[in-house]
């Protein structure tokens, strides 16, 4: 079971384990959305792109952010609703990358309306196996309160 609202401190951060980013992964990305921009899925045509060849899609690593995450048994069961989002993409991932996630606590607020609840925002960096910070985030969640 997942942390509930009281459990977040306002500057506690969370290391996630790495996770090696593959072609399957970026291939069912691609089909699950139907994405098929050939940035992702042609190497030929991605080649002569500024990247010089394939990358993986940069929502896939909003969903990979939030399931490394739940790695460390942060929100599981706990998380009520994903309220908010803001996300930027800073560096290109592709497939062989080995990404984890570094989190923390940018505020938590109770709800003014119930008490069952309150409002916890995060900070959120996806590092590459370099340390290049590859993309970042802020994610507001209402947690369930004890």
């Amino acid at each position: 079971m997942g942390l509930h609202f009281e459990d977040f401190a306002v500057g506690t951060e969370y290391r996630t384990p790495g996770r090696t980013l593959t072609e399957a992964d970026i291939v069912g990305f691609a089909g699950l959305t139907g994405d098929f921009n050939p940035l992702h899925t042609d190497e030929v045509f991605a080649a002569k792109s500024m990247f010089g060849g394939r990358i993986a899609h940069g929502p896939m690593m909003v969903g990979m952010a939030f399931g490394l995450l739940s790695r460390l048994d942060l929100i599981d069961g706990t998380v009520l609703a994903l309220k908010a989002i803001e996300w930027s993409f800073e560096a290109p991932l592709r497939a062989g990358d080995t990404v984890h996630v570094r989190a923390k606590v940018v505020e938590a607020e109770p709800s003014r309306r119930h008490d069952d609840r309150g409002t916890v925002a995060l900070g959120i960096e996806i590092v590459r196996q370099d340390d290049m910070v590859a993309q970042t985030g802020r994610a507001v969640l209402i947690m369930a309160r004890r």
